[in-house]
């Protein structure tokens, strides 16, 4: 086996195994100290009351999650004896600072049972903040070739003609980290569907990473290849995020023994950005995440629609809970999303390779 395929696939096999391992054991940890995070009124409805069931799941699993992927991609450069890059870095460090904002929130949620967790605003600060700090940070690394981690332009396979100011650059990051990672979080709201739907995601950013890895463009702009910094880091962490999301998918499926909470929703949405950010790919992110952009997008409709009409087009938002509402069972909702996300990011790896064919 190519030493760069035994880096990716240690990185993402020792992140399930962690993965795997450490959930019971913080689902074991969390319950003897009774956290868990309190269910909103709203989700108990009459006409489906299974949601009073999970009162006293702990929460908070995305400390799993993010402890996995930080030690796998540590632990797997360190077995390979290559050093992390500037990439790999500022990815898990946008990972990270989220899960914080995530912590925070189910602190909240979990010790002073507010199930709202901390408000909008200060939550949407905390995205800024890490955000912003991350963007600086990409813009501050050249490689031998100039190539920073973040490109000013645009991007869609590769860089577009579109370039931004630095300021503007700024925020577009802050847009694109807030929107993901808000998308995730809204998603997570039925056992497993945000952590299978991710984990599609991770699987194509592994492959697409690799793939630019084997094109890479080293030294100044050659046809049909890529200018990412660090690619085969990138395919490092995703296999990582994968691997966590795999091993803690078997302890959050239906019945859920434990809930990714805010920690890890915010987590994995930043993860999901940095790697579009850095790949070059931000504006297939849409197809690569498309289920978190439908809820969204079924959240803002619901949201917009009420204000100027005073009408709902759903009965319940985010989208899973209006089909919740209608009756259909909750595994069966789940695994047609994840019919969904496969067939939105199938169709965004079909458009990443088409672009290389016709070149």
């Amino acid at each position: 086996m190519e030493p760069i395929v035994k880096l990716v696939v240690l990185a993402g096999g020792l992140a399930t195994l962690f993965s795997l391992i450490g959930t019971p054991l913080l689902i074991n940890f969390l319950r003897r100290r009774g956290i868990a995070q309190a269910i909103r009124e709203s989700t108990i409805d009459v006409n489906y009351p299974e949601h009073g069931s999970k009162r006293g799941t702990p929460s908070m699993g995305g400390v799993a999650i993010v402890g996995s992927v930080v030690l796998a991609y540590f632990l797997a450069h360190l077995i390979m004896m290559r050093p992390p890059t500037v990439s790999g870095l500022l990815a898990i460090y946008l990972m990270f600072t989220l899960s914080l904002v995530g912590v925070a929130d189910d602190y909240l949620k979990i010790f002073k049972q507010r199930s709202t967790g901390i408000r909008a605003r200060t939550k949407l600060l905390g995205q800024a903040i890490a955000a912003l700090s991350f963007g600086y940070l990409a813009m501050q690394f050249p490689d031998e070739a100039n190539n920073m981690p973040i490109s000013n332009a645009i991007s869609w396979v590769r860089d577009t003609n579109w370039i931004l100011p630095s300021a503007v650059l700024i925020l577009w990051i802050w847009f694109l980290v807030t929107g993901i990672s808000n998308g995730v979080n809204l998603t997570d709201g039925l056992d497993g569907l945000a952590t299978g739907a991710a984990l599609v995601a991770f699987i194509a950013y592994t492959v697409m990473s690799i793939w630019q890895y084997g094109q890479s463009c080293f030294w100044g702009e050659i046809p049909r290849c890529y200018t990412v910094r660090d690619p085969l880091d990138l395919a490092v962490f995703a296999a990582a995020c994968a691997g966590a999301c795999f091993g803690f998918l078997w302890w959050n499926s239906s019945p859920a023994r434990i809930f990714m909470g805010d920690t890890g929703s915010l987590a994995l949405g930043g993860g999901l950005a940095a790697l579009g950010l850095m790949t070059r790919t931000e504006l297939l992110l849409v197809l690569i995440g498309g289920l978190f952009v439908l809820i969204t997008l079924s959240v803002i409709t619901q949201v917009g629609v009420f204000k100027a009409t005073g009408r709902r087009v759903f009965r319940m938002a985010p989208l899973h809970h209006h089909f919740e509402l209608k009756g259909w069972p909750e595994v069966q909702i789940v695994v047609r999303f994840w019919i969904i996300q496969g067939l939105c990011v199938g169709a965004g790896m079909a458009l990443f390779y088409a672009e290389w064919v016709r070149q």
